[in-house]
């Protein structure tokens, strides 16, 4: 396998990290609560946050359509086939990762547990450092200009 080929990491780690500050913000909910508002604006809130997360998971859902219906692998430890810069990749290089924080993130406010908002960021830095950059790295060899120009049009995130 050429340098090309080989896939930008060898675990999957985004979904695990997801999934790690979920559970991090749930537990931390239950033995070290923080406070949360009270009343009708608190309600508001967790409309509001619902919304985010249905927003959130169908930024998701879109990109991996997206990336199935072109025909290139979703799992970052398979190479990317094609350089996917439309749809939900117009507005953010990396729509998959901003559905699973803007989740975290929502899921603060339906639940009244603010440890989410915190996992979310935490989360968020944690999926630049260990799976984004090695991803660039990746598009960067494997399309060249044509992903350095990408990258100059639409920002890692929104």
């Amino acid at each position: 396998m050429t340098t090309i080929d080989q896939p930008p990491m060898r675990f999957p780690w985004p979904p695990v990290i997801i999934i790690s500050a979920a559970a991090i913000a749930i537990i931390l909910g239950t033995s070290v609560p923080m406070p949360w508002l009270r009343g009708p604006f608190a309600e508001f809130l967790a409309g509001v946050g619902a919304l985010i997360v249905v927003g959130g998971a169908t930024l998701a859902i879109l990109a991996v359509t997206r990336f199935r219906k072109v025909g290139t692998p979703v799992a970052p430890t398979h190479a990317a086939q094609r350089l996917v810069t439309d749809g939900p990749f117009a507005i953010s290089r990396n729509p998959i990762y901003l559905g699973g924080v803007t989740i975290l993130i929502g899921l603060a406010l339906v639940t009244h547990n603010a440890w989410f908002i915190l996992a979310g960021f935490a989360a968020g830095m944690a999926i630049s450092l260990i799976a984004i950059r090695p991803e660039e790295r990746h598009l960067d060899r494997r399309f060249g200009k044509a992903y350095r120009d990408y990258a100059k049009r639409v920002r890692r995130w929104f």
